[in-house]
Parts: C-alpha cells; sequence; structure tokens
C-alpha cells in the first residue's frame, strides 16, 4: 500500500548491509573523490620532495603521510555513508560539540606554528585543527535546528542557528582564521536560504558581512596586509602569489612536463594552499579542467539527488554540506589565480594536510549517506499534491 501511494522503490527485507549501501550509494561521487585523492597524491609526489629535503625528512616523507591520512580519511567516509541520517545526525552533534569546544580552548593551548594565526593543536607527531572538524558537524547542527522550527509548534531554530553562526565566526575571527569563518557563514545562508529566508534578510546579511570586513580591515593587521595585496595593481614576483601566477601563465595548456616544474622550490605551501600552481605548470590547464570538471560533478549530482529529498532535514544538511565543499574548492582556485585574496585554505582531498582530508572524508561521507536512494515519494509529488 505505501509503494502505491508514494511510488516508492521496494524494500528489500533482511538485505545485508554493504550490498543495500552499494546499491543505494552514489556511486559516481565515490569515483569522483578517488579521482581527485589519486591526482592529489600524484601533484605530492611532485609538490612535496623540495620541503621534505628542506626539513631533512625523506623525498617522500609527505606523501607517504598524506597517503596514510588519506587512507583514515576514506575508511571514514566509507563509514560514515553506511550510517542512516538519524546515525549520522546524533554522531555529527557530538562531534560539533568536541570541536566547538576545542576551537575555544585554542588561545590558551593552540599554536600558529609561525604563521600569524593560532588555529591548530600541536600533538608532537601531527597537529589538529578543529575549524575544519567544526565546519561538517556545525551544518548538520545548524539543519537540524532549521528543520526543527519547520515543524508545527517547533522551536525558534532558525535563531538559534543564527546566533550558534555568529559566535563560531567570531571566535574564527579571533584566531584569526576569516576564510573558515567566511565558509561557516556561507553554509549558513545557502541553508537559510533553501529554509526559505526572504531575500530581504539575505540582503541584510550581505551588508553585515560587508560591515565586518571593513572593521576587519582597520583592526587587523593580517587581514588587512592580505587584502592590500590582492588589491595592488602590481604583484610582487617574490610572494606566494607572485610564484603562483608565474607558474600558472609558464605551464600553459599542457605544462612544462613531469617534475620539470620550478614553483615547487619556491612556494613553502606548495603542497598545501597552492597544490593547483604545481598542478598548472607542471601538466598544464589540461588537469586543471579536469580537476574543476571532477569537483562539478560532485557537486551538481548531490544537488541533483537532493532535490528528490522530501525530508527536510536532510535536504538542508545534504546542501549545507555539498555547497561548502564546492565553495572551499573555489576559494583555493581562486586564491591561486588572484581572483581571490589569499586565505590558506586547502583544495579538498588534493591538498596536503591530516585535518584537512580527514574532516572532508567525514563531511563526504555525510553527504553519501544523505544522498543514498530510500524507499520514498521525490519531492515533487508534494507539488503534484501526492501526500
Amino acid at each position: 500500500m505505501t509503494e502505491m501511494v508514494y511510488g516508492s522503490v521496494p524494500v528489500r527485507d533482511g538485505e545485508p548491509i554493504l550490498p543495500k549501501w552499494w546499491r543505494t550509494v552514489d556511486k559516481w561521487s565515490i569515483s569522483c573523490i578517488l579521482i581527485l585523492f589519486g591526482i592529489g597524491l600524484l601533484l605530492g609526489l611532485a609538490a612535496s620532495p623540495p620541503l621534505a629535503a628542506k626539513n631533512g625528512f625523506e623525498p617522500f616523507h609527505y606523501v607517504q603521510r598524506q597517503a596514510f591520512f588519506g587512507g583514515l580519511a576514506l575508511t571514514a567516509m566509507f563509514i560514515t555513508s553506511i550510517l542512516n541520517p538519524v546515525v549520522v545526525r546524533r554522531l555529527a552533534v557530538l562531534g560539533f560539540v568536541a570541536a566547538f569546544i576545542a576551537l575555544i580552548f585554542l588561545p590558551f593551548f593552540g599554536t600558529d606554528f609561525g604563521k600569524g594565526a593560532t588555529r591548530w593543536y600541536s600533538l608532537g607527531f601531527a597537529s589538529v585543527q578543529p575549524s575544519e572538524f567544526l565546519k561538517p558537524g556545525f551544518i548538520i547542527v545548524a539543519a537540524w535546528m532549521m528543520a526543527a522550527s519547520q515543524e508545527i509548534g517547533g522551536p525558534p531554530g532558525r535563531l538559534w542557528s543564527f546566533m550558534l553562526t555568529i559566535t563560531i565566526v567570531l571566535i574564527l575571527a579571533m584566531q584569526p582564521d576569516f576564510g573558515q569563518a567566511s565558509l561557516i557563514l556561507f553554509g549558513w545562508g545557502v541553508m537559510y536560504f533553501v529554509a526559505g529566508a526572504p531575500m530581504t534578510l539575505l540582503l541584510g546579511m550581505a551588508g553585515l558581512v560587508v560591515a565586518g570586513g571593513m572593521v576587519a580591515y582597520n583592526n587587523s593587521e593580517h587581514f588587512a596586509r592580505r587584502i592590500d595585496g590582492f588589491l595592488s595593481t602590481d604583484v610582487d614576483p617574490t610572494t606566494q602569489l607572485g610564484y603562483a601566477s608565474n607558474a600558472i601563465r609558464e605551464g600553459g595548456f599542457f605544462g612544462v612536463g613531469v617534475g620539470e616544474g620550478e614553483v615547487k622550490w619556491s612556494l613553502p605551501d606548495a603542497h598545501t594552499d597552492f597544490i593547483i600552481a604545481v598542478a598548472a605548470e607542471e601538466y598544464g590547464l589540461f588537469l586543471v579542467l579536469c580537476i574543476i570538471a571532477v569537483y562539478t560533478s560532485i557537486i551538481v549530482r548531490s544537488l541533483l539527488r537532493l532535490m528528490r529529498e522530501r525530508d527536510p532535514f536532510i535536504r538542508l544538511a545534504g546542501t549545507g554540506l555539498a555547497c561548502m565543499f564546492a565553495v572551499q574548492a573555489m576559494i583555493n582556485l581562486g586564491v591561486a589565480v588572484r581572483l581571490l585574496p589569499a586565505k590558506g585554505m586547502t583544495l579538498p582531498f588534493v591538498s596536503y594536510g591530516g585535518s584537512s582530508l580527514i574532516a572532508g572524508g567525514i563531511a563526504i561521507g555525510m553527504l553519501l549517506a544523505f544522498t543514498r536512494t530510500r524507499p520514498q515519494g521525490e519531492i515533487g509529488d508534494l507539488l503534484r499534491g501526492r501526500k
């Protein structure tokens, strides 16, 4: 009777977990993630040996670490994608609380590793960046609040999510970490828009963001220096942006050849924030366009599957995760070609970084769990009057 009403996919009673997961998960998105990770290892082989030599390690020290952290990230992704949305939500709330507490204590126990911003906990053998793990948890918590506010007699979830967002943004701005703060604000804004926020409110939020940027420019030397460098008509060839811009120009359409690039010897962050410059120089525009196409495939497929989702929480959370993933990639690419100010943000699954890789694996695992095919009617059924 349920299938007749909802037009759903038949449920196979007693079906084992793994076959059921494989039948319902978006296999194309999984393939794209594996492609990105493979590209990251390939570029790591080119970009990391100079830094390893400088720090007295074996030539492929950072590649081995990337493979290790990437293995943990993929494991977390697959395990998370098997879980049902209710379990994902519960675990995400616990993870968010832990990451939020860690973020609060960063000024007292964190370190900046000489980069001018206290964003990490040093564990000796590795470092942890709490904001990376905070992002997926925040998306789930905010989506839960917004979805609850749509229920009859529900709590003021939109207001609660707004207050939580502002609190996190202020904490991140104090580090300072304006890149992660902008991602948090963007993720909340996208979900609020999907939840039915009026345009006047969103325009007002945009005005507040501009005003906040002006305050940060006048009160933060770190922020002002990056904005001034971005707005300057002349690019100092000895800066990170100068080296990256020159590498991209030198690469042309097909690159200078594998291992022949020079930017990796000049850029201190060639294996992390500016990994795309290494790709553009050695493999050319061709590989860059391939990377962009892979990211686009993941986002478009995820959003198309979420458009058929009837559960408001899943729809909001999945949209927030997908859009945050897309914008982080766009920011990294935009910085490299000087379309955006330098923000110190990794390219998901391609750049080196333990926290970024593992947190990204968890986030994509959540997205895969939310976009799995479930025995339900589609959102279009509601528009056609089928309930």
